[in-house]
């Protein structure tokens, strides 16, 4: 399973830059991670939720399936900023910019409705 492991490997670095960039989410990234090394290695996965950083963060979603108010504030940030931007000015043609609005409803929705574990 080196391709499970690898992935996580590549969602817990990408989940490190979210740590430090402001509009870049990390609970995501670390979930995706948990995922791949329950798949491909126990140890690894043991790793990520004894980690002080991430553990907290798999284990809100793992009891309660909900994500930190925070992290749901820059999601809804960055949907709305890049979605918007994508949709009004990146992309011409009528048919994906529809498409675009499609997937920026869905995901603002899908977001909004995600249970809140508290206000940080």
């Amino acid at each position: 399973m080196i391709f499970f492991r690898s992935l996580g490997f590549i969602f817990v670095g990408i989940a490190a830059l979210g740590v430090f960039v402001p509009l870049l989410p990390t609970t995501p990234f670390v979930l995706l991670a948990a995922g791949c090394f329950a798949k491909s290695s126990d140890k690894w996965h043991q790793w990520l939720l004894s980690s002080k950083t991430f553990g907290p963060i798999i284990k809100n979603w793992r009891e309660n399936r909900c994500i930190s108010y925070s992290t749901k504030i820059v999601a809804i940030s960055s949907i709305i900023l890049f979605g918007g931007y994508s949709i009004f000015f990146a992309v011409g043609n009528l048919y994906l910019k529809l498409l675009g609005l499609f997937l920026f409803a869905w995901g603002f929705s899908y977001v909004c409705r995600l249970k809140t574990c508290g206000k940080e």
